[in-house]
């Protein structure tokens, strides 16, 4: 288990919101975006249970309860557990907050959080009156990557998915919009497994909010899947490449993103490939993926055989013409061989 942060905190009576415990520290910047994402400084009654993201490559797992009488709360209505962690792991950091939410509730100090949080950290494993202990071993990142249903993106967008495989190909940068952050959450994290072969789900952002800490540092990434809830980010071009709104079920190219973006036979078969295997009700979405992948693999075999025969193994543009490959095939293997670091200008 990754070095990480737990903490705390609280909104009383008064609707005051309050940062009661920290261990072992979490910093200013940080704190505010926490802050933010707890929903307990909001003017809503509405309270999302669990929600995570990542702010500076520091990911954030919060679960907030509201406290029914009688607890040891005394005058506090609603607490949110604040997890931060260096890995992506949803469902681990779900149950370990939730044990911690019901210690809180019993106890009414965070002294027994810390010794279920530390026994965690230095054992792996600590009791809990749910299920069983909770065992670190049971939470491999395998099943968080795949937890998140390709085969619904693909039933809800059918064909126009190859925008999103490629823009996801050729790094770009997704912004996706709802309304409600579990929706949000559960579409978002499910859109880098397009991309299997680089397993990377740092590029997922799935809850920004439109304050300039959150988006210069958002900025600071090449590409990105990123998810507001703030309708207000569909008139910020600035942040997107394409643009996702999931309520109207509408994906859009930005207009500087369209030559890259240019689709043609090659993106036609790789979108029929995935309609097909995301319709087929015996597949599952391993399979799915598995299937999206040997598609990858055979575009990323024609990119090294292209430059297995340049020098240095690196794509050039006249290798590329040498080829007569259709002009959107051309295109596209050329803003692929960019994103992967294996163009040569």
């Amino acid at each position: 288990m990754s070095r990480t942060d737990a903490s705390p905190t609280e909104k009383d009576v008064n609707g005051d919101t309050l940062w009661v415990w920290c261990y072992p520290s979490v910093g200013s910047d940080l704190r505010q975006v926490l802050l933010r994402k707890c929903c307990l400084t909001q003017d809503s009654r509405h309270f999302g249970t669990f929600v995570f993201g990542q702010f500076s490559r520091t990911w954030y797992y919060i679960s907030t309860a509201e406290v029914q009488e009688p607890t040891a709360l005394a005058k506090v209505t609603h607490f949110s557990v604040v997890v931060t962690s260096k890995d992506f792991n949803p469902e681990k950091y779900a149950a370990l907050s939730r044990i911690l939410c019901r210690m809180y509730i019993k106890h009414g100090s965070p002294v027994e959080m810390m010794e279920a949080y530390i026994t965690v950290l230095t054992k792996g494993v600590c009791p809990s009156d749910e299920n069983g202990p909770f065992l670190i071993k049971d939470y491999d990142v395998r099943k968080a990557y795949l937890t998140g249903s390709v085969k619904d993106v693909v039933s809800q967008f059918g064909m126009e998915a190859i925008i999103l495989y490629t823009a996801l190909m050729l790094k770009k940068r997704i912004v996706v919009h709802h309304p409600r952050i579990e929706a949000l959450l559960e579409f978002t994290r499910a859109l880098p497994a397009l991309v299997w072969h680089r397993k990377d789900w740092s590029i997922l952002h799935p809850y920004v909010h439109l304050a300039e800490p959150e988006l210069q540092d958002l900025k600071t990434c090449p590409g990105y899947v990123a998810g507001f809830v703030d309708p207000e980010v569909s008139n910020r071009p600035d942040l997107f490449d394409v643009f996702v709104s999931l309520p109207d079920g509408v994906i859009t190219v930005s207009q500087s993103a369209k030559d890259a973006m240019a689709m043609g036979k090659l993106h036609k078969d790789i979108g029929h490939a995935i309609v097909r295997s995301a319709e087929d009700a015996e597949g599952s979405d391993s399979r799915l993926i598995k299937d999206i992948s040997t598609k990858t693999k055979e575009v990323l075999a024609t990119l090294a055989a292209l430059a297995s025969e340049c020098e240095d193994s690196k794509v050039t543009l006249e290798a590329l013409k040498r080829r007569h490959f259709p002009p959107a095939t051309e295109n596209f293997l050329f803003h692929l061989a960019a994103a992967e670091q294996l163009l040569r200008i």
